[in-house]
């Protein structure tokens, strides 16, 4: 795999997808949470630290999705200038910002770019281009660079013009960063050498966003416990009276097949025996505890019970690798957090113990730096749906683009 340590960056410039795409605050758009830029703060520093400048290009949000009612782009929710401030700091370089992606500004604006110089592109989104994959606008934005440098994780499942198709511009002068190279090495760690028992825990909405990753997961997994909303199909498909839970009735037959091939691969699959329920999708509604194989009508279940939470426990504390994917319940509410918290715990618990532990972005990443474990785990992705397509057994347009000769 090549990184940023193969080459030496003295007197290059090197042109940087990095993943900026943060959460703003709607009125002030101050960052809510940094961890995007922070993690590729190493992989900047080492270039400067070689004598080579930085171009960092990014994307924040879907502008060209979410139009103005007058049809124009609403600049200010999806500027990168409100990344610069930000950048500055953590890097203790002040960033320089370019108005526009390509044009004679940022042109301009890269030649003139100085070792030990860093520059912010803005928003690639702003051009359609960017997503179409299209080669015109990917070489436009290659002339700026000596070296292309992939640290974008989280749009690695992505063939966008910025994180696959512009490498072929950089045949003998392009590698990954450091956040790239630690997720390609953690999620091969879990799916290729994981220590056994290993345990899978997914959570979430619906059992057809999470399909392909269960049907691998069982090719591989000792463990298999499932939460969240997506549970109570599989409660459903068993007979079980669900209430007003969430259900996909067209995924039934697929919930008894996966469980079908659980027994036949003899991987144990954990669903939750009890839950905490509610008469109403609030944290003010009246809840209580309720057995799984009958939850009245107009009730529904918004996180594992107390039952659950000591059966999980048990499995994830008994673990040598852990993948964590999806809440068990609907942890933002405070009456609905104790499943998710409690699976957090025991994750902590489990490495510290020496077990291995990745948590698999997204919802899951927001639990645990909400209950105050992200350091208490092996690894926290970055890129929540680029990681799942790879446990999915997908090849990664961003990965693939790098590795090629």
């Amino acid at each position: 795999m090549q990184t940023v340590d193969h080459i030496s960056f003295a007197g290059k410039k090197a042109l940087i997808r990095v993943d900026f795409n943060v959460p703003l605050d709607k009125k002030t758009f101050e960052i809510t949470d940094d961890a995007r830029i922070r993690a590729t703060i190493p992989t900047l520093k080492k270039i400067l630290a070689d004598g080579g400048s930085c171009i960092l290009m990014s994307h924040l949000g879907r502008p060209l999705k979410k139009l103005k009612e007058d049809g124009t782009v609403d600049y200010e929710k999806h500027t990168l200038k409100h990344t610069v401030k930000r950048t500055s700091e953590l890097l203790g370089v002040q960033v320089k910002f370019a108005g526009d992606c390509i044009g004679a500004e940022a042109a301009q604006m890269t030649v003139n770019l100085k070792s030990g110089e860093v520059l912010l592109l803005e928003n690639l989104r702003f051009y359609k281009e960017e997503e179409k994959g299209d080669i015109s606008f990917a070489q436009k934005l290659a002339v700026y660079g000596d070296v292309y440098v992939n640290d974008a994780f989280g749009t690695a499942h992505r063939a966008h013009a910025s994180t696959a198709i512009i490498a072929q511009f950089f045949p003998k002068a392009k590698c990954f960063g450091y956040v790239m190279a630690r997720e390609i090495e953690n999620a091969e760690k879990v799916m290729k050498n994981a220590a056994r028992p290993f345990t899978a825990i997914t959570g979430g909405a619906k059992v057809s966003d999470k399909l392909l990753i269960l049907e691998n997961l069982l090719e591989r997994v000792d463990n298999l416990i499932i939460g969240g909303g997506m549970a109570y199909t599989f409660l459903k498909a068993m007979g079980y009276e669900i209430g007003s839970s969430l259900c996909e009735d067209d995924r039934l037959d697929l919930c008894i097949q996966l469980m079908k091939k659980a027994e036949a691969k003899g991987v144990r699959l954990l669903l939750p025996q009890d839950s905490v329920v509610a008469d109403a999708f609030s944290n003010e509604a009246n809840h209580k505890v309720c057995d799984n194989k009958m939850i009245e009508k107009g009730w529904m279940g918004l996180d594992i019970g107390p039952e659950a939470i000591a059966a999980n426990d048990e499995v994830i504390k008994n673990s040598k690798t852990i993948l964590w994917n999806g809440p068990m319940g609907v942890f933002e509410m405070s009456h609905y957090e104790a499943g998710t918290k409690a699976a957090a715990i025991a994750v902590a618990e489990a490495t510290e113990k020496g077990a291995f532990s990745l948590i698999g972005g997204g919802d899951s990443a927001a639990a645990v730096a909400k209950f105050g474990f992200e350091k208490k785990v092996s690894y926290v992705s970055t890129g929540g749906g680029a990681l799942l397509e790879y446990f999915e057994g997908k090849e990664l347009p961003g990965i693939k683009a790098i590795n090629q000769e």
